[in-house]
């Protein structure tokens, strides 16, 4: 898969978060966060599923798939908290 950041990936990715921020008053962010995970890991299953022509093709290509999605949640994961790392001060009014 190549890199889709394009505006409108940049504007799906802030409605993603947006409606996760409509839910802070009400539930815990780390309850927010693993429903954020587990949706995110249904529908890439669903999409994984849904590209492999056969049963088969599934079972040969699911760890790779696996692999591919766990090295990309890591590189957006540290590419996002050097971000915040950077703004920190900015954040905290530190």
């Amino acid at each position: 898969m190549s890199d889709v950041r394009d505006k409108q990936f940049w504007e799906l990715a802030d409605s993603f978060i947006q409606l996760a921020n409509t839910h802070l008053n009400e539930v815990k962010p780390s309850k927010i966060s693993a429903s954020a995970l587990f949706a995110a890991s249904r529908f890439n299953a669903f999409i994984i599923t849904a590209s492999a022509s056969s049963k088969e093709q599934l079972i040969a290509e699911k760890e790779a798939a696996i692999a591919y999605f766990l090295e990309q949640y890591e590189s957006m994961l540290r590419e996002n908290l050097d971000e915040h790392v950077a703004r920190y001060d900015q954040h905290t009014g530190q």
